[in-house]
């Protein structure tokens, strides 16, 4: 085998082969929906969407857990979806989970649960990476336009608001309300008062005060709702003759008079809301007046794309090599002045490393093997902080920051391979993953290790017939004949590393061959 370190820094692994089926499923904090789509050159045709009340946010208690009966009638849902995406290949389904998994402490053993029920991976994304997915669901059910658009999704427990150009987002933010969250807050008893939808109207409005300036200083030419609690508004407005397809400030103002009047949840089928909306129907207005109040909109239409079309075209830009994670990495390398060509050596080097040892180890390699060229990309990051223990500032600064593509499980990866790239390294590390997750990491952090001190000398050397033999706790590293001997350097890095695996439980040994 050979380890080359040529690769270059914008490399990807090969896309997979386009499916003939796509399906998208958004674990939302009140409804989770799934679509399953057929790609027909390039371009989605939707085939069939479901839709359930799930309400999981209501299911979080006092301590942030997930009750036994929430996650129950999650399951029950997953399940049914599951029915319709059987035998789908893995990669042409999207599975992400938002507010609700965001906040839930046992969200990790819940997912564990869900994965095994589901048959594919379940990726739990940010704030602002769920307002990206929206904004792209959203621009690409709307005709093509060269102006700012705003665009807000209230969901059970965030409301998301972007402004964005074509398809091309420009601010993102996902402030901490939503109609599930908001019942709960001030209607929870059923009843609707003046006091009580005043209280609600003022929360968000200083919520909202937050990005106020912000987006009225980039401004928008029209603005578009998406999401149930939106639809479920524009409906209402529509069926009692307060605006034909369209949301204004006069529409939203009548519509609170005659909510607050019939004074009760049960009595909004009056106004033709819907049965499953209703005990949400005050909470969504509340916000939606709100964001109407305090950044002056005029007017809303809405759009029935959103989160899961979104993660569609998301998909089909990741199997066309459009992939916004790659865009993300690329821009984080220059952000933080990194050395590409030192980070593309070490990428070519752990990758073949990777290869050889995915194989033995007997492990998945393609979805780690990505994971891993984004660590090499990074590795050293947190130089741009300082250089004293530089691995543990890029651990932090990749964690905790906004990553366009990335779920915050594979945030969370990228951020553990940054940290334990060099120095000691020990099992303690990674408690916080579960057995399944913990192994493969470990076992791609030693590739990364092994990559960065062959590559320590950073003349970007070509290494060529390096081979690699390994079992479950040992590994050899063999050389062509007297390449240690004269780079008696990297000997010494190789000791030391030496030391370093054998205190994390595996033994390493290198040599050269004898002829």
């Amino acid at each position: 085998m050979t380890i080359s370190s040529t690769t270059p820094a914008d490399a990807v692994s090969p896309a997979p082969t386009s499916p003939e089926l796509i399906a998208a499923i958004d674990m939302g904090s009140n409804s989770f929906h799934m679509v399953v789509a057929q790609l027909v050159h390039n371009e989605i045709r939707p085939l069939e969407k479901l839709g359930e009340k799930v309400q999981l946010a209501a299911g979080l208690d006092a301590r942030n857990f997930l009750d036994e009966a929430s996650q129950h009638r999650a399951l029950a849902c997953l399940e049914r979806f599951a029915q319709r995406i059987s035998g789908m290949p893995r990669g042409a389904v999207q599975i992400v989970g938002t507010n609700a998994l965001r906040v839930a402490k046992n969200a990790r053993a819940f997912i564990r649960r869900a994965e095994k029920l589901i048959g594919h991976p379940i990726s739990v994304i940010s704030g602002r990476e769920e307002a990206r997915l929206i904004y792209l669901g959203v621009a690409h059910s709307l005709s093509d336009d060269a102006d700012n658009r705003l665009v807000i999704d209230i969901g059970g427990g965030s409301t998301e608001f972007i402004i964005g150009q074509r398809f091309e987002t420009k601010e993102l933010e996902s402030l901490h309300m939503g109609c599930v969250s908001y019942r709960d807050r001030f209607f929870g008893d059923g009843k609707i008062t003046q006091l009580q939808f005043a209280r609600a109207f003022v929360e968000a409005s200083r919520e909202l005060l937050n990005i106020r300036n912000r987006y009225r200083n980039v401004g928008w030419h029209h603005c578009v709702g998406s999401s149930g609690s939106i639809k479920a508004i524009e409906q209402v407005l529509t069926h009692n003759q307060w605006g034909m397809h369209k949301i204004t400030p006069d529409g939203l103002v009548k519509l609170k008079d005659e909510v607050v009047r019939l004074g009760k949840i049960s009595q909004l089928t009056k106004l033709g809301v819907r049965k499953d909306r209703l005990s949400i129907f005050p909470a969504g207005l509340a916000i939606l007046m709100a964001a109407f109040d305090v950044l002056q909109i005029e007017e809303m239409e809405f759009c029935d794309g959103a989160l899961r079309e979104g993660l569609l075209y998301d998909m089909i830009g990741r199997i066309h090599h459009e992939d916004v994670r790659e865009r993300t990495i690329n821009s984080l390398q220059e952000r933080y002045h990194i050395d590409r060509e030192h980070a593309a050596a070490v990428e070519g080097t752990a990758v073949a490393l990777w290869k050889q040892l995915a194989e033995q180890w007997k492990l998945p390699n393609e979805e780690l093997t990505e994971l891993l060229r984004w660590a090499s990309r990074l590795h050293e990051v947190g130089l741009a902080i300082s250089h004293t223990q530089f691995h543990k500032h890029g651990a932090y600064l990749i964690r905790y920051s906004d990553l366009a593509g990335f779920s915050r499980q594979t945030q969370q990866s990228l951020a553990m391979l940054i940290r334990v790239h060099r120095r000691k390294i020990l099992d303690t590390v990674f408690d916080e993953y579960a057995l399944e997750d913990a192994d493969p990491l470990k076992q791609l952090a030693v590739a990364l290790r092994l990559a960065v001190v062959l590559q320590h000398s950073r003349n970007c050397e070509v290494l060529d017939s390096v081979k690699v033999k390994a079992n479950k706790r040992s590994l050899t590293l063999i050389f062509p004949k007297d390449w240690l001997q004269s780079r008696p350097l990297t000997s010494a890095d190789l000791e030391a590393e030496k030391g370093l695996l054998t205190k994390f439980g595996i033994d390493m040994e290198f040599k050269e061959e004898e002829s």
